[in-house]
């Protein structure tokens, strides 16, 4: 299922980079700053995936409040989040065993590849640059690039577009169902990280056309 791969879209936070730390700090002190009860690191791991604004308004309804009232607060946790993960990002994560060498040899092989996250583009390009991934990829974009973000479809076509690749083609790497979801929408054949977060479920039970321990063992997946 996945020779002919021309090109490759790769998920950031769980599948390059475990960032939960980041989360955590900058979560929690928002939700200090709100007065709202803080949210242990097994939770957020459950919570994230979805973009931040999903995990802001996550967090206020774990802590006790209810749909509207975490809606009547979320402009304020947002605009609080956004301080708190700016002065943090990267600085509690670290790029999964792995990742370096797996992007270099799909670099080496010819693939061009693009980072799509649901991460907003400037967390994403700041922590790429931080991590030393940037320069793997031609195009990054983040939760904020597009009308909609995964698991809608419509991230990764416009990145096909934008690599200059068929769906079919175009290989999408991830660690959770979101990934797999936008994948077999737009087309795109579909591999998942184990170790990643899928929202605290077993990735083994996602639909894709490969699992992979460690993101090296990519290469000869494709040959």
């Amino acid at each position: 299922m996945l020779r002919g791969i021309r090109a490759a879209i790769v998920d950031l936070d769980g599948t390059m980079v475990d960032t939960l730390g980041d989360f955590d700090v900058a979560l929690n002190a928002t939700l200090r700053e709100l007065g709202r009860p803080a949210v242990v690191r097994a939770e957020i791991e459950r919570m994230v995936g979805k973009g931040s604004m999903h995990l802001i308004r996550s967090a206020l309804v774990h802590g006790g409040l209810d749909g509207a009232g975490a809606q009547q607060r979320l402009d304020e946790a947002w605009a609080i989040y956004q301080r708190h993960y700016a002065a943090t990002n990267g600085a509690h994560s670290e790029v999964y065993a792995g990742v370096d060498e797996g992007l270099r040899a799909l670099r080496e092989r010819g693939l061009p590849l693009a980072c799509v996250t649901n991460k907003p583009l400037a967390f994403a390009r700041e922590l790429l640059q931080a991590k030393g991934l940037a320069p793997f990829f031609s195009q990054v974009f983040g939760g904020d690039s597009f009308a909609r973000s995964k698991p809608d479809p419509l991230p990764l076509i416009e990145t096909c577009k934008a690599l200059g690749s068929e769906p079919s083609h175009t290989l999408m790497v991830g660690d959770s169902l979101n990934d797999a979801l936008a994948a077999r929408a737009a087309g795109c054949p579909v591999a998942l990280v184990t170790y990643g977060y899928n929202h605290g479920e077993p990735v083994r039970g996602v639909d894709a056309d490969a699992y992979l321990d460690r993101l090296d063992e990519l290469l000869a997946r494709l040959q």
